[in-house]
């Protein structure tokens, strides 16, 4: 059963958002402040979370930044702020969605599906090798590792990654790649320069020098492209 991790100090917010998952069958778990958000995130291991930003002792971008430390669980952010900023300090912290104030509890329900649907979809079993194995992409373990080091990325940074990964040398536009990372998540208003922020953070968990990248490469007026040799054979990792 899917679990799921409401983090409000609103108690009409909590108790709507409590009726619309229950009907979803989920199991559903609260927390009204950021410390408690952090203590049930450890002990609950949910499946996704729902944070408020706006928290009574730690704002909800600290709680983001904390778990994101040790955890790629899936955030999407709700919040009264609603500037392009907003949305892209969001992004930059870790969040995977961002829900503004007032919303439509259905439309939560929508988003929060869709980006699990997202992350649990596998579209290749078999492990990617490039560079004579220097960099390994595991799409059944949602695992990268980096000259036998294990990355952490977020979801939104694995699967923009693994989508260029999969296509060497092709380039894609901001929008190609923000359609494809949004592409089950109906209601979703995206932002192109998220990708940008994306990229960057890729570029410095992945490259050895971020500036000079091998991977990840900007295609001037065009978008991105990605730069590593696939291969010839892969092995199961």
């Amino acid at each position: 059963m899917t679990k799921i991790l409401i983090v409000d100090d609103e108690p009409m917010i909590l108790e709507v958002l409590e009726a619309y998952f229950d009907k979803e069958g989920w199991d559903i778990y609260f927390a009204s402040n950021g410390i408690e958000a952090l203590k049930k995130s450890r002990e609950v291991n949910p499946d996704i979370m729902l944070l408020d930003l706006m928290l009574p002792d730690i704002s909800g971008e600290e709680v983001c930044r904390l778990i994101r430390k040790d955890s790629d669980i899936p955030i999407i952010m709700l919040t009264a702020k609603s500037t392009e900023d907003d949305v892209i300090n969001g992004i930059v912290i870790g969040a995977d969605d961002y829900v503004k104030k007032p919303f439509s509890p259905r439309e939560v329900v929508i988003r929060a599906k869709a980006l699990l649907r997202r992350i649990k979809k596998n579209v290749d079993e078999n492990p990617m090798t490039f560079n004579n194995k220097e960099l390994v992409i595991n799409p059944i373990k949602k695992e990268i590792l980096m000259g036998g080091k294990s990355l952490s990325l977020t979801p939104n940074e694995y699967k923009l990654l693994y989508i260029m990964a999969c296509h060497p040398g092709r380039v894609y536009s901001r929008t190609d790649l923000l359609e494809k990372i949004q592409e089950d998540g109906a209601y979703f208003e995206g932002y192109e320069r998220s990708i940008d922020t994306h990229i960057k953070n890729i570029r410095k968990k992945l490259e050895v020098d971020s500036r000079n990248p091998n991977y990840i490469l900007t295609v001037f007026g065009m978008g991105y492209k990605f730069g590593g040799k696939q291969d010839e054979t892969d092995s199961t990792v």
